[in-house]
């Protein structure tokens, strides 16, 4: 019995999130694209310092003032303690204790005798940051779940770390099977081009996974024997592994036995959406005493797609501790019929402001020319159908590498 499409999300990312592996620490320049294993907290104030935010004067007391020397950024300035004195500051330099105001360069002037007089901005907050004006020591500034990128970076730097520590990059493999592809040339002659083989490392690179050259494998011979070996080699080199095809029941159809053969455990079987059908996801137990995952993906490509997307995408995401994907909500620009107790994924195009989606052309399950024009998918839930103006749930594609899910 098929599964209803959110269940079917659900349970991927469950079964993701309770193998997840351990946190390791990688530095700083490296960590981009991983997910925080543990939480970004502050190590200490932010600033940790008063810190100047112009070029100027730090002054104390009434005008004129004399100065008594100069304080650039990276030195510890010496206390402000007379009435009447001030110092020469820099952008990015610690305010000296007993300052009470900052002047900058612009608004003053130095009399004959080298005392400066100016006006401090009014109506103004003093112009220098003060100690934990943007974070508190030990304060929580990301959850752990957060994907690492460029800025997550700069703040961790901002703190004073080195390293994070960072979930694992689960790695995965793709087999491709089917006789009748072709891995290069034009189709004809009753075989068709595999498009899968090329495409399909990328959406997994896209959510996370590491895909090495040459972890993909295919065409693989139509026979139990060729299917055995094949996912035996792949499962042993990465804790995902994707197939392509081979999911029905029919005479060269040999993923289930395979899957029988080594003792698999399914998690998910056939799912009630379109297209898509038919799609699984298995546990297969490993040596080291981890599981290891295989994705079953329709041969159709378009519904290849949408498997993967509705099974390996929250699966990746638990097992580097990610939030389970979720929704977002977009008015839907045409009609969009339901697929009776079916789950419908219509390919749709956002317009600029991504509040709304268009459904594209050329959707068929074997078609990709709808996907390539596409940013998403609207999703229709079993027993309805969406008019124009509907607020309806985006299942969006990863168009960008490492984009957060």
């Amino acid at each position: 019995m098929s599964i209803e499409w959110e269940e079917a999300r659900r349970l991927a990312y469950e079964a993701g999130r309770a193998a997840a592996g351990p946190a390791e620490p990688v530095a700083l320049p490296d960590a981009d694209g991983r997910t925080l294993a543990e939480p970004l907290r502050a190590l200490t104030d932010l600033p940790a310092f008063p810190t100047s935010s112009i070029d100027g004067w730090a002054v104390r007391g009434p005008q004129p003032w004399r100065p008594v020397g100069r304080v650039l950024a990276g030195g510890v300035a010496a206390p402000l303690t007379e009435d009447g004195t001030c110092v020469e500051i820099a952008t990015g330099a610690m305010v000296p204790t007993g300052a009470e105001a900052l002047v900058r360069i612009e608004a003053s002037t130095r009399d004959d005798d080298g005392r400066v007089r100016g006006e401090p901005r009014q109506g103004y907050v003093p112009e220098w940051r003060l100690p934990g004006e943007e974070a508190s020591k030990d304060e929580e500034l990301l959850p752990a779940g957060t994907a690492v990128d460029p800025a997550v970076i700069g703040v961790a730097a901002t703190c004073g770390y080195e390293s994070l520590n960072v979930y694992r990059r689960p790695r995965a493999g793709l087999l491709v099977f089917g006789d009748e592809l072709l891995t290069a040339g034009t189709p004809g002659a009753g075989r068709v081009r595999d498009s899968l083989g090329p495409q399909v490392p990328g959406w997994l690179r896209r959510y996370g996974a590491i895909v090495e050259p040459g972890s993909v494998t295919g065409p693989v011979q139509d026979t139990l024997e060729a299917h055995l070996a094949a996912v035996r080699g792949a499962l042993a080199g990465a804790e995902l592994v994707c197939t392509t095809g081979g999911t029905m029941h029919g005479p060269v159809d040999h993923l289930h036995p395979t899957l029988a053969e080594l003792g698999a455990e399914y998690i998910v079987n056939t799912v009630a959406v379109r297209p898509g059908y038919p799609m699984l996801l298995a546990r297969v137990p490993g040596s080291d005493g981890r599981p290891r995952f295989l994705a079953g993906l329709p041969g159709n490509p378009q519904s290849a797609v949408i498997a993967l997307i509705t099974l390996v995408a929250p699966l990746l995401a638990g097992l580097q501790g990610r939030p389970a994907p979720a929704l977002p909500t977009v008015e839907a620009a045409a009609k969009v019929r339901g697929r009776g107790d079916d789950t419908h994924l219509a390919l749709a195009r956002l317009d600029h402001d991504g509040r709304s989606a268009t459904p594209v052309g050329h959707v068929g399950s074997a078609m990709l020319r709808g996907l390539s024009n596409a940013h998403g998918f609207i999703v229709v839930r079993p027993g309805t159908e969406a008019a124009p103006g509907d607020l309806v749930p985006f299942l969006p594609l990863p168009l960008v590498i490492g984009e957060r899910p």
